[in-house]
């Protein structure tokens, strides 16, 4: 695991999409794991903003999508594949069409998500994915208590979660579904290279708990300890609690710069 400080959020974004930029130039046609919350928004930015300067081209690209709510209706806003539409997709070169999520509206639950395990593996596995974290440690939307070697499949949302998201249905907690198709955490350590991106106070304590604690099911992202290419990306503010902080700066000031991410 290498965790990365920067001094802004701003540099944490820069790093996320150089992170993304590097996988997608040796490897044209990438396989992208997409994540939606606020954490992901500004590395989203500056890849649009990358692939409208022909930086870099996502035209050979694919993508999936960590989660879906279930129960919100086909034109929902707040529709995770609207909103990674919005947020990202609809501004680059990818064809939509390659753009896959989880069917929260499918009548066979376990069905779909079983297809949905199969289609990522199909394309031959995701090669870099994004993450961020809730307070509670969680990634994607497996709660505390998730197992870690869990695949896609329903779970119900905690109280604190839905809290998190109520800003996102206009402060309206009781608006936000109760349950969601997710990748599981065993089918996000399938990724070729996770990238974990935090920034803020508020996920001070998380990012302590999975960075420097037990790997534990309590903090499901702390199974992330475990992965072979797995880059964590935090602002001053995340940090604030790590034990080792000064250890995870000097080591980033020493990297070689033809390392890369």
């Amino acid at each position: 695991m290498e965790v990365v400080v920067l001094d802004t959020p701003d540099a944490v974004a820069h790093a996320g999409a150089q992170a993304f930029v590097e996988t997608v130039q040796s490897t044209p046609d990438a396989v992208l794991g997409l994540a939606t919350g606020s954490s992901p928004v500004g590395v989203y930015a500056l890849l649009q903003r990358r692939c409208a300067d022909g930086e870099v081209s996502f035209a050979a690209c694919s993508a999936f999508t960590l989660d879906e709510y279930v129960g919100l209706s086909p034109d929902h806003p707040q529709l995770y594949r609207a909103v990674i539409r919005r947020d990202f997709v609809d501004g680059i070169d990818m064809p939509a069409s390659r753009l896959h999520s989880p069917d929260g509206a499918a009548a066979d639950i376990p069905a779909a998500c079983r297809a949905y395990e199969e289609a990522i593996a199909a394309s031959g596995g995701v090669d870099v994915q994004i993450l961020g974290i809730g307070t509670d440690g969680h990634i994607a939307f497996n709660e505390p208590g998730s197992s870690l070697a869990s695949r896609t499949r329903i779970k119900t949302l905690t109280a604190q979660t839905r809290r998190d998201n109520g800003r996102f249905f206009d402060g309206d907690v009781d608006a936000v579904p109760t349950h969601c198709l997710t990748q599981g955490v065993g089918t996000i350590m399938r990724a070729r290279h996770v990238v974990l991106v935090a920034t803020g106070a508020a996920k001070a304590e998380a990012v302590s708990r999975f960075v420097e604690g037990p790997v534990t099911a309590s903090c499901p992202a702390s199974a992330l300890q475990w992965h072979p290419h797995m880059t964590v990306l935090l602002d001053a503010d995340a940090a604030g609690r790590l034990e080792r902080l000064e250890y995870y700066r000097e080591t980033y000031a020493a990297k070689p710069s033809w390392q890369g991410f």
